[in-house]
């Protein structure tokens, strides 16, 4: 890393610009903070994810429970050849192929590769999670599990992580995620839903993951 030193975690943000710079990863210089976005994209290239890392305490009464009043429309992506259920009036971003939804501490993603055959749970246990647990912010995988969705198969793994330090008051959040990697014709999908641990999105997340189809 040339001599590069972490003296302050706090200053989070600089740090990661200057592991990017480091690597070759933030070329057209481009803001620690657009490349925290970028990496919201693909989770497995948060640069910053290989610190030691304590698990933060998980809120006690957390915010971001998808409301059951909540509206869904359908989002299809043409680049991608698929297509979900998103929740109504999320902030949108697109990267190809990619996308990401947000709505205050609540979001998905889909990011799309390429790969020679479907996965399975001792695959993904094998490649994805030891990735994510390598890379990501105190990361506990919980389970990884192959299941249907209407009549496709896919593998859901369910896990726990630190959010990225708030830029202003340095605070993190314990998250829980539900990825699913769907299958076909050489591609693999991989669907990522993440909220506040402890909120209460069972039904939406349902929905949203069941509603995944390849066009």
């Amino acid at each position: 890393m040339g001599g590069l030193k972490i003296m302050n975690l706090k200053n989070t943000y600089v740090v990661i610009a200057a592991l990017a710079l480091s690597l070759g990863l933030c070329g057209h210089n481009k803001t620690s903070e657009a490349l925290a976005k970028e990496s919201a994209i693909s989770p497995y290239l948060q640069v910053a994810g290989n610190w030691a890392e304590k698990p933060v305490a998980p809120e006690m009464n957390p915010s971001g429970d998808i409301p059951d009043s909540q509206v869904f429309v359908k989002y299809s992506s043409p680049l991608g050849g698929y297509e979900l259920d998103v929740p109504e009036g999320w902030a949108r971003r697109t990267r190809g192929a990619d996308v990401i939804f947000t709505s205050k501490l609540d979001g998905l993603s889909v990011t799309i590769t390429a790969a020679e055959k479907r996965p399975d749970a001792q695959s993904v246990r094998k490649h994805q999670a030891k990735q994510l647990e390598k890379t990501g912010r105190a990361v506990v995988i919980k389970s990884i599990r192959e299941t249907k969705l209407r009549n496709m198969p896919a593998v859901r793994v369910v896990y726990e992580s630190n959010s990225e330090p708030n830029p202003v008051t340095n605070k993190q959040l314990r998250l829980e995620y539900n990825t699913y990697f769907y299958y076909r014709n050489g591609k693999v999908a991989e669907l990522r839903l993440w909220a506040p641990l402890g909120a209460d999105n069972v039904d939406q997340w349902n929905r949203i993951s069941k509603s995944f189809r390849w066009r």
